[in-house]
């Protein structure tokens, strides 16, 4: 019986890897677009824009963080924070921002 729960375990985490790598099929340019208009009032979302808080990173900043990750940005986005406001965004979203955030790593 032990041994079927620790198969199932590992199933489990191997299902979620698979289903959890939405980053390869996020969509940046839209991305683009829900960074421009959901977080480009607190955030630096785009080299042209002119106004922004200075107590949020700019999106480059936070793109060229040592430890970036889509993946990783994409479920900070999903965990409510005190400082954001809570956008309720779906898991497509949330990877599509993080595909976009990722774009900027050049």
């Amino acid at each position: 019986m032990r041994a079927f729960f620790g198969l199932a375990q590992v199933l489990v985490v191997a299902a979620a890897a698979v289903g959890g790598s939405v980053a390869l099929a996020a969509d940046a340019d839209h991305g683009a677009d829900l960074a421009k208009r959901w977080c480009s009032s607190c955030h630096l979302v785009e080299g042209g824009q002119k106004q922004a808080s200075p107590d949020a990173p700019t999106f480059d900043a936070i793109a060229h963080k040592s430890d970036f990750t889509p993946e990783k940005v994409a479920f900070f986005l999903l965990d409510p924070h005190p400082k954001m406001p809570n956008f309720s965004l779906t898991r497509y979203e949330a990877a599509d921002l993080a595909a976009y955030i990722g774009s900027l790593r050049k």
